[in-house]
């Protein structure tokens, strides 16, 4: 076949890989430092635990632990989150909960089921890539509302609700945003579903990193304060258990939940039945509470140590986020200077960042800002390489 490329489908025919997967083909190099991840400390996961477990479920329940399951989830660990989002305030008895393959898959299976070709999708800038990958996979025409300290601009949120009639979801990271690490205000949580009932049209909220609050005071989810089912909730055990188990969890409107099922059942049929029983026991054997304040304590000193030395090494011009958890900032130069430029200098300094172009939706533009990462790194690197890249910055952007 002479030419294949001119049978792809609009779907992925002008898809790009993840920019970040490909920044990680440039990690083999012995040495690098990199803050270019967006994963746990492995030296968290609880392996000895897991382990234990693996070997006692396939021992005793392989025979549910290898067979096929149910596309809503192992009803044990189903059940299990349910109660904790129920306990938590965030869902009530009329949302619907599946488990999913990780959060992406259930962004993805949300969007299919509600998006048509040409449908409107808001999105904050910066924003998930892998979100963003999902909309564009769909067919969307995805829309950028800048975030402010304190969360999505409301302001511009409204002018392009008024200007877009096809606006059909507007998709959040709200807590400890991904890159940013922001954490959105309650005021702008409830000014945005109040939009919502106004323009018509459904919020993803992405919770993956609200467990991984280290500093300041809970901020309630849309989810929570949803009285009409417009809001579809994410969340995932890939950032308070490990993210290789892949499984994640969506609640919303039953008959949402009815369409995802079915996309589902043409993705994958079900999840992993043995990580989902891994998980289960986990959860019910040990103190995920207490697992989760272990991981809280050591991202909050390594976000700690980033920031104190950003500030100490990197030029007075170039500017940080100070999250309150998660595991991202973000960082802003100057704005004539291109943060892809930069990573290429810093890379050959031995140090690895995820410039902000892969974070927007023209993601072939010129940024000054870049995202780091501070759970995976030792504090030693975490020294070393932030010291090492305000060398490079200063170089670059002069002090």
């Amino acid at each position: 076949m002479q030419n294949i490329q001119e049978k792809f489908s609009d779907k992925v025919k002008h898809l790009e890989a993840s920019a970040i997967r490909e920044i990680f083909k440039l990690l083999a190099k012995p040495g690098i430092i990199s803050f270019a991840g967006g994963a746990p400390d492995p030296k968290l996961f609880p392996k000895k635990e897991l382990a234990e477990i693996a070997a006692d479920v396939l021992n005793n329940q392989g025979e549910v632990a290898l067979q096929y399951g149910v596309t809503e989830g192992y009803a044990p660990l189903r059940q299990w989150v349910i109660d904790r989002l129920t306990n938590q305030g965030i869902i009530s008895e009329k949302d619907a909960t599946i488990i999913v393959s990780g959060g992406q898959q259930g962004i993805d299976l949300a969007a299919k089921s509600l998006l048509n070709p040409g449908d409107g999708v808001i999105c904050e800038e910066p924003s998930f890539i892998g979100g963003l990958n999902s909309f564009r996979c769909n067919n969307a025409e995805i829309y950028g509302v800048p975030v402010e300290a304190d969360g999505l601009d409301t302001d511009k949120l409204e002018e392009l609700l008024k200007a877009h009639s096809n606006v059909k979801i507007l998709y959040t990271i709200a807590t400890f945003q991904n890159p940013s690490g922001i954490t959105m205000s309650l005021e702008k949580r409830k000014k945005i579903l109040e939009l919502a009932e106004t323009y018509d049209f459904m919020i993803f909220e992405d919770n993956p990193y609200g467990e991984l609050r280290f500093a300041g005071e809970d901020v309630p989810t849309m989810k929570s304060m949803d009285k009409n089912g417009r809001v579809v909730y994410f969340g995932s055990f890939s950032k308070i258990l490990s993210p290789g188990l892949r499984l994640g969890f969506v609640s919303c409107d039953p008959a949402l939940m009815e369409r995802m099922i079915i996309c589902k059942q043409v993705e994958d049929v079900h999840t992993n039945v043995l990580s989902q029983m891994i998980a289960y026991e986990f959860v019910t054997r040990y103190d995920i509470d207490a697992h989760i304040g272990k991981l809280r304590q050591v991202y909050g000193e390594k976000c700690q140590l980033m920031m104190e030395m950003m500030d100490k090494h990197f030029p007075s011009c170039v500017t940080h986020t100070r999250p309150e958890g998660g595991l991202f900032l973000f960082c802003t130069m100057p704005e004539q200077y291109d943060s892809k430029a930069v990573m290429q200098k810093a890379l050959e300094k031995g140090v690895a960042f995820v410039p902000g172009a892969t974070t927007m939706i023209d993601d072939k533009a010129s940024y000054s800002t870049f995202r780091m990462n501070y759970s995976t790194a030792s504090k030693e690197d975490i020294i070393r390489g932030v010291q090492t890249l305000g060398e490079v910055l200063k170089e670059v952007v002069g002090e």
